[in-house]
């Protein structure tokens, strides 16, 4: 697919279908995915991937820890299973972890990267008829979330990237064009 036609054709996708997606073409696409610029080639990366009977752990953390911030308890319920199921419905969970840098210059390289990295990592997996969405929810803050996906106390997870074959591709959102944003100083 032509790179400009796959830009802005990707969706960030949030309803998947439910069928598996093969760990070996993730792993293939984080293999290309990790290409791109990392001042001082400090490469702070890991993956974790959460896949089939697994995410059910996931989706009980997360029923526990919305339910417990509802006081009426029929609605807890409510509110926890409908989460769970919405948990249970994404095939895969990819968890981008990052190697903690106490230099607040390196930390901030090293993010930028990362960031770029998820983004190669959408577009080469749309290209491939896998959607996914970039998840920054809270629960990466929650230590029963951090310790399901085996996260040590010097890393963080920038972002729980939910992966699969979309089930419903939202409509394009208009962006203002970057030449609109642009100042020329000479």
């Amino acid at each position: 697919m032509e790179l400009t036609k796959l830009i802005k054709e990707r969706r960030s996708v949030h309803q998947f279908e439910d069928k598996p997606v093969s760990v070996e073409l993730i792993s293939e696409l984080l293999d290309t995915a990790v290409w791109v610029p990392n001042h001082r080639m400090t490469q702070p990366w890991r993956f974790v991937s959460i896949q089939g009977e697994g995410r059910r752990k996931l989706a009980d953390i997360v029923r526990e820890f919305r339910a417990a911030k509802e006081s009426d308890p029929v609605k807890a319920q409510e509110i926890g299973q409908k989460l769970y199921d919405k948990f249970m419905s994404v095939p895969m969970f990819l968890a981008v972890v990052l190697q903690v840098n106490d230099n607040s210059v390196i930390a901030e390289e090293d993010y930028a990267s990362a960031s770029c990295l998820i983004h190669n990592f959408g577009l080469l997996a749309w290209e491939q008829g896998i959607g996914m969405v970039w998840e920054t929810y809270p629960l990466l803050q929650l230590a029963s979330f951090r310790e399901a996906f085996g996260v040590k106390s010097d890393e963080r997870i920038i972002g729980s990237l939910h992966v699969g074959y979309p089930g419903k591709v939202p409509a394009p959102q208009q962006r203002i064009p970057g030449s609109e944003r642009l100042t020329v100083m000479e």
